[in-house]
């Protein structure tokens, strides 16, 4: 058996899979909001071992352990650098060996959206497809490009589908830049701009709806609800956030001419089918060719595309 982390800005996803990619055992904890590495370490080893637990094996007798990463994810040297998604991890960590040290067992590192889009190659929506752009919608915006049936990675960092440029010298965005597109469609960009709002005396049940669900901050699960309650605001935050992502996919599109797009991630699951028609009106005129646009998928995997695509980061025994 095989184990994969799917560490996103909101949790933590485990999940332990056997030889025919079946899950054995999975479980889910709370990202840390305060602390660094050694607290978001400590989070991804319990959701490892909770999943563990559940198909009744011990981590040090895994093949080995997988994790999906925000950031720049350093494969060969084991470390993860500039995740702003994550409590102070700015410098690279030697997040293998920590693994390794904690768990018992050989780790992997990779791109989050990265290794759930070739999940959703091998396994889910992407089946058949030779070339694909994959868009994680969640916390944050990451993506994922698959040419000629081959994940590309650039120099390490190719397919940051979030920091596209979709204004110039726009709105601020966690990693530094500015007018980046997570900057206007991530989850933590949207509830920055609803609180914004709220205290300039805006009207909005976002944040009754928070407290009734027990939550510290707006979940995908919040925002759905407010938008299917007609709150005006949610709602004019949703489509700012949809109108960014058709600018960059659009962007995407005319650059690379992929075949399709798989849409994730925990915001993109939830309004993915129910605001498709809207993310296609507003893509098809940004077009080169809106003859011809590419097929628009919804992640086949749902949210345990990440933790399955980072356990198949592991070789097989």
């Amino acid at each position: 058996m095989r184990g994969g982390i799917d560490v996103g800005g909101t949790n933590i996803q485990a999940a332990v899979i056997d030889q025919r990619h079946r899950v054995m055992g999975k479980a889910k904890v709370p990202t840390p909001r305060h602390g660094g590495p050694a607290e978001v370490v400590e989070a991804m080893c319990t959701a490892v071992r909770l999943a563990a637990d559940k198909a009744e094996i011990e981590t040090p007798d895994l093949v080995g352990v997988g994790a999906g990463l925000p950031g720049a994810v350093d494969s060969q040297a084991g470390t993860l650098a500039r995740a702003s998604n994550l409590p102070n991890w700015k410098k690279p960590y030697p997040l293998a060996a920590k693994l390794e040290e904690e768990l018992g067992c050989p780790a992997f590192l990779g791109n989050d959206v990265g290794v759930a889009l070739e999940a959703e190659c091998r396994l889910g929506a992407g089946r058949g497809f030779h070339s694909l752009l994959g868009v994680f919608w969640g916390t944050g915006v990451g993506g994922g490009i698959v040419l000629n049936g081959q994940r590309w990675t650039g120099r390490h960092a190719a397919g940051e589908f979030g920091h596209l440029v979709i204004e110039r010298n726009g709105r601020p965005c966690a990693c530094g830049g500015h007018g980046h597109l997570e900057a206007y469609a991530g989850r933590r960009a949207m509830e920055a701009r609803a609180r914004k709002k709220e205290r300039k005396g805006v009207k909005t049940n976002l944040f009754t709806l928070m407290k009734d669900r027990k939550k510290d901050r707006l979940t995908s699960g919040v925002w759905e609800r407010a938008v299917r309650s007609r709150d005006p605001l949610a709602g004019d935050i949703l489509h700012e956030a949809l109108d960014a992502i058709a600018a960059g996919m659009a962007s995407a599109i005319n650059l690379l001419d992929v075949e399709a797009v798989v849409l994730g991630g925990g915001m993109g699951l939830r309004f993915g089918l129910s605001h498709a028609g809207t993310l296609q009106d507003w893509l098809k005129p940004r077009l080169f060719n809106p003859a011809e646009p590419p097929a628009l998928l919804i992640a086949g995997l749902g949210d345990l595309g990440g933790s399955i695509g980072a356990a198949l980061l592991v070789p097989e025994a």
